[in-house]
């Protein structure tokens, strides 16, 4: 995707707000309009795996990255951080229904986009990707 831009931000509560801010000048930038369809929906999403990393991987990731890309048709995003652990995105829905991975993976499908987790090289981290189509 042509438009990239990249957000580091500490795993504190406070990277949830600026996750979602940063999101939304992004799209505004790309001209996507805040009243999309598509623009509440992966804002909850966005919001639910930024949490989930200040949550479970703040010991061992004190920072996170989000990468918002834009192309045409679509707007992907990924949180990155370096706990080692790799949720099973769409096996919540089997085995954790109601959980916020489990509403990651059905909002996702959901709106025909896809969602995937990317190990890091040596391991220690991952980042959860995000493409949903505009």
């Amino acid at each position: 995707m042509p438009y990239r831009h990249v957000l580091d931000v500490p795993a504190m509560g406070s990277a949830v707000r600026i996750a979602r801010e940063s999101a939304e000048v992004v799209l505004v930038e790309c001209g996507v309009g805040l009243r999309h369809p598509s623009v509440g929906p992966a804002l909850l999403i966005l919001a639910e795996l930024v949490t989930n990393a200040v949550r479970h991987a703040a010991v061992a990731s004190p920072m996170i990255t989000v990468t918002y890309a834009h192309g045409r048709g679509a707007f992907a995003f990924a949180v990155h951080d370096r706990h080692p652990y790799q949720p099973p995105l769409f096996g919540a829905l089997a085995t954790a229904p109601g959980s916020g991975l489990a509403m990651v993976a059905a909002i996702t499908m959901e709106l025909g986009g896809t969602a995937l987790v990317r190990p890091d090289a040596d391991g220690r981290g991952k980042a959860i990707w995000i493409t949903l189509p505009l």
